[in-house]
C-alpha cells in the first residue's frame, strides 16, 4: 500500500509536470464582494447551469468556468450569511465573459452549503467553520479552537499558559501533533522550553477571526511541521463591516473591553484599514488570585490593486502575566488540606508577549495563473514559573522550575497556482516552498524558589533551527464526478544547540530531511453526496536538544494516516460529515522540558470514528452535533501495559441555537469528555466531565447587550489531569496518584457593544 502509494503520487506529479496546458471554448469569470464593505469574499460558491458545475472564489474572490460550449447559462452565486444571488449570462463562441457580483447580507441558511462538485473536503470544512462561529458563542481563540469537531482543550496555569490540546486519541501537548497558523503564520513554537510545539494563541482576539481553515489527519501537501492528527488556519477579517467597542464584566473579578475600529474604509479603491484592541483581566475563582491580565493589539491593512493584485499588511503585538495555582494532588482535598480551589504553592504563574509582522502579496497572470509571497517576523518571550511535584527532589527548597526564553523568527512563504490538462482532464496544480529560521536565546531551565530565588541550573543554551520546503499538489478530474488529489513534500531541517552549561564551547549541528507523500479521491456520488478517501505521510519535528542527544537518529517520527467518509446533504437543511480513520505514528524521542531529560515513547497505533450533523430545523433554529470516538495503544508495550495516557476515547460537543428576527438570540450548549487512562497500565484514571453552557444576546442597529453561562449546572470537574509522583512538605516518600487542576464553577458573565 505504502510502495503503490509512493508510485502513483510519482507518476502522478510526473504526467501533469510533463503535460501541456490548452484550453478550447468560451470561458467566463467574475468576481464576488460584499455589497456593503466592497471587500471580497473569498470562499463563496458558484454553481453553473443544469449540469451543477461548481466553482469556489480564491482568495482575491474571483471565479471562472472555461471550456464553455455557446450558450446562456444560470449562474447561482452563495455564501454563507449572505443572499443567494442567480443571474443568466450569455457566451458566444471562444468568447470571454466577465461578471461582477455584489452579495447582502442575510440570514444564516444551511441551503447555501454545496457539498459536490469541483471542491474537494476541505472547501467544506470551511464552510462548517463559519456555520459554527457565526452561531457559538467564545470568549477565547482557544474556544474557537474547540470548534474543530473532535478537539478539547484544558488550562492549567492561571489562562496565561497555551492550552493543552486533545484529538483523535493524542494527548498534543501544547500542540505537537497539530499545525496551527495566524493568516499564513505559523503559531506553534518548534524547540521551546515548555514543550515541542508550543502553541499559544492568546495573542489572537476572537472577533477579528473571518473564519478557520481546517481539517484532520496528515494528508495536505502545503501544511508541514506538525501535521499529524490535523492543522488548523485561523483567517483574520480584511475588513470589518463597523466600528464597535464592546465591555464584559463577570465573576471572580472577570473585565474584558475590545474595540475595533474602521480606520480606512474606500471601496472605490478596494482599500481597507482596521485597528483593534483587547484587555482582559481576572482573579479567577481560586483562593489565591491569579491577576491574569492580557493586552492584545492588532492592526491590518488591505488593498487590491485592479483585478489581479492584493497586498496584505498586519502588525500585532500581546502581552500576557498570570499568577497560578498549579495542579493538586487529590489526596489534598481528601484529607482537608486544602479546598479544590487552594494552592500548594501560589508563587507560580509568569509572563509572555509576542510581535509580529505579516506581509503578503497575491498576483494574477495573464495565463489564469496566481503568485502569492509571505513573509513574516515574530519576536517572542516567554517566563514560566512550575511547581509539578512539590517536595520530591528538594525537601527543603521545594521543586519549582523556571522556563525561560526569548526569540526571533524569521518566515517565508510562496506558492504558484497554474490550472493544467492531463490529455482532456483539467489539473489545478499548486506548487510551493517555505523557509523558517527560529533564533532561540537563553533557552532555560532552571531549581528556582518563589520565582526569585535561584538555586541552580538544570540546562541553558541557544537553539537554532532552519526549515527549508517545497511542496507539489494536483487535483485532477479524472471524470465529471471523481478528482484525485496527489501530493508531496519535502521537508529539510538544520538543528543546531550550543550547550551554555558546558565549560568547553559546544555548539551540535545535525541535518535531516522528511518526505510526506499524500493521495485523495473524491467521488461526487451526486449533487449531494461526495464519498472520500485521503491517504498520506505525516511528521512532526522533534527538539533541538533531542536531535543532537540522538545525533539526528529517529527524529523526524513519521504518522501514516488513512480517512474513508463522506459529506452529505440528505435534506436541504442538513449537512452531515462521517469518517473511519487510523493513523499509526513511528518510534519517536520526546524532549521533557520540565526536567530536561530524553524519553521514549514507541510506536503508537490508533483508530476511530468521527460524526458531525449540522441541522436547520427551520429558519431562526440551528442544532448541531460532533461525537468522535478513538482506541490508542502503543504497537511495543504487553497488552495491558500499552494504554496511551491521556489519550481521549469518547468526546461530544453539541448545541441548539435560536436566532430570531428581533435580534434576539440564544444558544444552548454541552460538552462531553469520557474517563480515560491517565497511564500506562490504566490503574489512574482522569475523569470525564459533562458541561452545560449557554448564552443570549439582543442586537439592534447601534447596540448589543450579551449574558453568557458556563458550568450552568455548577458541576465539579477536573480540566487539566495528570499522574503525577509528588511530595507534600513532611511527607517521607513520594506518592503517585491523579493531580488535576480544578474546572471552573458556574460562571457568569454580561456585556454590552456599541456600533458606530
Amino acid at each position: 500500500m505504502k510502495a503503490s502509494l509512493s508510485i502513483l503520487i510519482a507518476g502522478s506529479l510526473w504526467l501533469c509536470i510533463h503535460t501541456g496546458t490548452f484550453g478550447y471554448g468560451s470561458l467566463v469569470k467574475g468576481h464576488v464582494s460584499d455589497s456593503t464593505s466592497g471587500h471580497s469574499l473569498a470562499g463563496a460558491t458558484i454553481v453553473l447551469g443544469a449540469d451543477q458545475e461548481l466553482s469556489i472564489t480564491d482568495e482575491l474572490g474571483n471565479f471562472k468556468f472555461d471550456d464553455l460550449a455557446p450558450g446562456t447559462y444560470r449562474v447561482r452565486v452563495s455564501y454563507i450569511g449572505y443572499r443567494a444571488q442567480e443571474i443568466v449570462v450569455s457566451v458566444g463562441e471562444n468568447e470571454t465573459v466577465t461578471v461582477k457580483v455584489q452579495l447582502a447580507a442575510s440570514t444564516l441558511s444551511l441551503n447555501e452549503v454545496v457539498v459536490s462538485g469541483n471542491a474537494s473536503a476541505e472547501e467544506t470544512m470551511t464552510t462548517i467553520s463559519k456555520i459554527d462561529m457565526a452561531l457559538r458563542p467564545v470568549k477565547s481563540s482557544q474556544e474557537i479552537l474547540r470548534m474543530i469537531p473532535g478537539v478539547v482543550t484544558a488550562q492549567h496555569a492561571g489562562g496565561g499558559k497555551a492550552e493543552q490540546i486533545f484529538l483523535r486519541g493524542f494527548d498534543l501537548d501544547h500542540g505537537t501533533d497539530i499545525s496551527l497558523s495566524v493568516d499564513g503564520m505559523p503559531v506553534n513554537m518548534v524547540s521551546h522550553a515548555h514543550g515541542q510545539g508550543y502553541a499559544d494563541l492568546h495573542f489572537l482576539t476572537p472577533e477579528i477571526i473571518d473564519y478557520v481553515n481546517f481539517n484532520k489527519g496528515p494528508y495536505y501537501a502545503s501544511v508541514g511541521d506538525f501535521n499529524t492528527t490535523g492543522y488548523a488556519n485561523f483567517q483574520t477579517k480584511n475588513a470589518l463591516d463597523q466600528s464597535s467597542v464592546k465591555f464584559e464584566a463577570g465573576r471572580f473579578d472577570t473585565y474584558r473591553a475590545v474595540g475595533l475600529f474602521n480606520v480606512l474604509n474606500n471601496p472605490t479603491k478596494n482599500q481597507h484599514a482596521y485597528f483593534a484592541t483587547e484587555y482582559q483581566f481576572t482573579n479567577g475563582p481560586f483562593e489565591s488570585p491569579q491577576n491574569f491580565n492580557r493586552i492584545n493589539l492588532f492592526g491590518k491593512f488591505t488593498s487590491r490593486i485592479g483585478d489581479h493584485e492584493f497586498f496584505t499588511a498586519s502588525l500585532s503585538t500581546f502581552k500576557s502575566e498570570w499568577d497560578a495555582s498549579g495542579q493538586i494532588p487529590e489526596r489534598t482535598i481528601s484529607s482537608g488540606l486544602i479546598s479544590r480551589f487552594g494552592a500548594l504553592d501560589n508563587t507560580e504563574g509568569g509572563f509572555t508577549g509576542r510581535s509580529n509582522a505579516n506581509f503578503s502579496f497575491l498576483k494574477f497572470l495573464d495565463d489564469g495563473s496566481f503568485l502569492k509571497n509571505q513573509f513574516y517576523v515574530s519576536r517572542y518571550n516567554f517566563e514560566l514559573y512550575s511547581n509539578f511535584t512539590y517536595f520530591l527532589n528538594d525537601s527543603i527548597n521545594g521543586d519549582e522550575i523556571k522556563q525561560k526564553e526569548n526569540r526571533t523568527i524569521y518566515g517565508y512563504n510562496g506558492s504558484y497556482q497554474k490550472e493544467l490538462h492531463l490529455g482532456s482532464m483539467p489539473v489545478q496544480s499548486e506548487f510551493g516552498m517555505g523557509f523558517r529560521y527560529d533564533d532561540v536565546d537563553n533557552i532555560e531551565l532552571s531549581h528556582v524558589k518563589a520565582r526569585y530565588t535561584f538555586i541552580s541550573p538544570i540546562a541553558l543554551g541557544d537553539v537554532d533551527q532552519i526549515n527549508g520546503s517545497a511542496y507539489a499538489d494536483f487535483k485532477v478530474s479524472l471524470s465529471s464526478r471523481l478528482i484525485l488529489n496527489a501530493g508531496g513534500r519535502v521537508d529539510a531541517f538544520s538543528f543546531q544547540y550550543a550547550n551554555k552549561l558546558d565549560s568547553s564551547y559546544s555548539r551540535k549541528v545535525q541535518t535531516a530531511t522528511a518526505i510526506s507523500p499524500k493521495l485523495s479521491l473524491f467521488y461526487n456520488a451526486t449533487p449531494a453526496l461526495q464519498l472520500y478517501i485521503k491517504s498520506g505521510y505525516g511528521f512532526h519535528s522533534n527538539d533541538a536538544r533531542v536531535v543532537v542527544a540522538q545525533e539526528g537518529k529517529q527524529i523526524l517520527p513519521k504518522a501514516f494516516g488513512t480517512d474513508i467518509g463522506f459529506f452529505a446533504k440528505p435534506a436541504k437543511s442538513l449537512l452531515v460529515n462521517f469518517a473511519i480513520w487510523q493513523l499509526n505514528l513511528q518510534q519517536e524521542f520526546v524532549y521533557v522540558g520540565d526536567e530536561a531529560v530524553v524519553e521514549p515513547s514507541g510506536e503508537t497505533q490508533r483508530y476511530g470514528l468521527d460524526l458531525s450533523l449540522r441541522y436547520q430545523a427551520l429558519n431562526w433554529l440551528f442544532l448541531d452535533f460532533d461525537g468522535n470516538y478513538a482506541h490508542g495503544r502503543s504497537v511495543d508495550d504487553p497488552e495491558g501495559e500499552n494504554y496511551i495516557p491521556l489519550a481521549p476515547t469518547f468526546t461530544s460537543v453539541a448545541g441548539v441555537t435560536a436566532t430570531l428576527r428581533n435580534g434576539l438570540r440564544a444558544s444552548l450548549r454541552y460538552r462531553l469528555v469520557s474517563d480515560r487512562p491517565a497511564n500506562e497500565n490504566n490503574s489512574v484514571v482522569a475523569k470525564g466531565y459533562f458541561l452545560l453552557d449557554g448564552v443570549i444576546t439582543y442586537t439592534r442597529s447601534k447596540y448589543e447587550l450579551s449574558l453568557s453561562a458556563t458550568n450552568i449546572l455548577n458541576r465539579e470537574w477536573n480540566e487539566a489531569q495528570f499522574d503525577t509522583l509528588t511530595r507534600l512538605r513532611g511527607e517521607n516518600t513520594g506518592v503517585s496518584e491523579l493531580t488535576f487542576t480544578p474546572g471552573d464553577p458556574a460562571f457568569v458573565k454580561t456585556g454590552i457593544r456599541f456600533f458606530f
